[in-house]
């Protein structure tokens, strides 16, 4: 990926995740808090945001397959990793890296509903329009981007690139 530059530096990501943090603080306050992170995008983010919010909270994962090694989604869903906490009765934080066509949230987030859990909201990294093909509702969201692709920070291409510290664009990306 010689095209590459960057997008979002360490220090915009660090101070916009010490941001949904302390809106995340605020709004469970009181509340048993469960972080969902997605795998394997949402690592990073869901590590350094979990640390970032002041709450007794649980982690779990979840992992769902539907891009393989393209840039575009299969369309496919395949859960393959369900996660281990009983999510009856809690309030779900589903931590996402990147929205894009909406898919794979919109799905999880009516697995979830089916799962009983008491409230679930999503808080994404990236919330990109481009290919939106079905509506969610991202209640915090990190970054606002029309279209583009981005690497870094998790995001990945192929499984890899996850490993970079910022966040870059691959050709023309905008917010």
């Amino acid at each position: 990926m010689d095209d590459k530059k960057i997008f979002y530096d360490r220090q915009q990501i660090a101070t916009r995740v010490r941001e949904l943090g302390q809106e995340i603080s605020k709004d469970y306050q009181g509340r048993p808090l469960v972080l969902i992170g997605v795998l394997k995008g949402a690592f990073i983010f869901l590590a350094d945001l979990a640390r970032e919010i002041d709450l007794d909270l649980q982690i779990d994962f979840i992992r769902v397959a539907s891009y393989g090694d393209a840039t575009t989604t299969s369309g496919t869903i395949r859960l393959t990793k369900p996660p281990e906490i009983d999510l009856a009765g809690k309030d779900i934080l589903l931590v996402e890296d990147i929205v894009d066509t909406g898919t794979t949230l919109a799905w999880l987030h009516q697995y979830f509903a089916e799962h009983k859990a008491s409230s679930v909201k999503i808080c994404a990294l990236i919330n990109k329009f481009e290919r939106r093909e079905e509506e969610v509702e991202v209640d915090y969201v990190g970054f606002q981007v029309n279209n583009g692709f981005l690497i870094g920070y998790g995001l990945d291409y192929a499984e890899q690139y996850r490993n970079l510290p910022a966040i870059y664009a691959v050709g023309d990306v905008h917010e």
